[in-house]
């Protein structure tokens, strides 16, 4: 099964993984049931109603309808995707949960195009179920339109904090130096961990002696610039790569 890759804040490469055509499948039969167990019951209380009142139907029997069945039959999907922090019951019992392409809580508007799109995914020639099991990440159309993805529950939890510390990048940053990206996960962590640990009396030395050799690495010219905010920048850059590379 494919993964998609995200780069934590701690420059840990995670691979998320799709969840599997099966088990989307069966988590939409488990939706499906619990969606026919509320119609059946508001359907019940309707005709209770409907015995009470003499087989009448008033204004409020009409709001009633509307209001209680129609609405929250209809958007069952993006109801409990928008306040359930992109699980319905199917998903949560399964273990698996909807989310950004790049790890991130998808947008509302993420969660409204993914149940717009339901009625090609699930009643137009099952191509729902052909785009999943098409597809690299097992996306069906209204995840590729949303640009999300529907994920095991456990990688959502090793990503739960990812790219909020990216903050400070946007899609107009530009690299200082473009040798930061062939730089390894293991040599920015020891980069950011000079930056941010050790003894305090050693650490300009051991900061110098890091930025000589990384200046020695990738071939940067010595042009002035401090070793602190040498090994700061590349750091920096390297994140601008890596999320290029996971996004």
């Amino acid at each position: 099964m494919s993964d998609s890759t995200i780069v934590t804040g701690q420059y840990v490469q995670i691979d998320q993984t799709p969840a599997s055509l099966g088990a989307r499948v069966l988590g939409r039969l488990i939706d499906t049931v619990l969606l026919l167990v509320y119609c059946a019951a508001v359907f019940g209380l309707w005709i209770a109603y409907m015995q009470m009142t003499g087989g009448e139907q008033d204004a409020f029997g009409s709001f009633l309808i509307l209001s209680v069945f129609y609405l929250p039959a209809l958007g069952y999907t993006f109801f409990w995707e928008t306040f359930n922090n992109g699980q319905t019951p199917g998903k949560r019992f399964l273990g698996m949960r909807v989310v950004m392409k790049n790890g991130d809580r998808p947008t509302v508007a993420a969660y409204l195009f993914r149940w717009l799109f339901l009625l090609i995914d699930m009643h137009t020639s099952y191509v729902g179920i052909l785009c999943i099991a098409l597809t690299k990440n097992n996306q069906r159309v209204g995840d590729l339109a949303a640009g999300t993805l529907v994920i095991k529950e456990k990688d959502y939890k090793k990503i739960h904090v990812t790219l909020d510390e990216f903050s400070h990048l946007n899609h107009d940053y530009q690299p200082v130096f473009p040798q930061a990206e062939r730089l390894s996960l293991a040599q920015v962590d020891l980069i950011n961990r000079t930056l941010t640990g050790g003894d305090r009396q050693t650490r300009p030395e051991r900061i110098r002696q890091l930025a000589n050799e990384v200046r020695r690495f990738l071939g940067l010219a010595d042009n002035g610039t401090a070793d602190e905010a040498l090994l700061r920048t590349l750091v920096r850059d390297y994140q601008h790569y890596a999320l290029e590379a996971a996004v």
